[in-house]
């Protein structure tokens, strides 16, 4: 099974408002960045997104470290809420119904198909590939704002 190295981070202007998401695949020393915007949304979508763009992006099934700054999308997985989620029916501890649940369903499929383990990295602060998702995600909105100035 190949082993992959994912990177991934998500961007809001306002909440909700203009967002991004920003990426990086990193397999047998090569890398490869990508990135996309979405006009209404928030940040905790971008960030679901991002993961959701990297997994999809891997053509078999492989062995992924997935390192994010988002404690939203890692706790989701270390500490099981993912799996009560779906036991209750998509509700949370609460009864209530679980937000963003289209994306936690995609999310639980690649990582089905995929072996990922999940890590949480600080975000803002010194991690390379960190930072390069968070400047491809922040330039996705920036191009956006920035258009309509024009």
């Amino acid at each position: 099974m190949k082993e992959v190295t994912i990177y991934t981070d998500g961007a809001c202007s306002a909440n909700p408002g203009p967002g991004g998401w920003g990426c990086v695949l990193i397999y047998n020393g090569i890398e490869r960045e990508f990135s996309g915007f979405e006009n209404n949304t928030t940040n905790n979508r971008m960030e679901m997104l991002a993961v959701i763009q990297a997994l999809s992006r891997l053509k078999e099934a492989c062995k992924v470290d997935l390192y994010s700054d988002s404690a939203y999308v890692v706790n989701a997985f270390l500490q099981g809420w993912t799996q009560n989620w779906e036991k209750n029916n998509w509700k949370t501890a609460d009864k209530k119904p679980v937000k963003n649940d289209d994306l936690w369903r995609k999310i639980i499929e690649l990582c089905n198909f995929h072996s990922v383990t999940w890590h949480k990295v600080k975000g803002h602060a010194d991690d390379k590939y960190n930072n390069i998702c968070d400047k491809l995600a922040r330039g996705e909105v920036d191009r956006y704002l920035d258009s309509l100035k024009d």
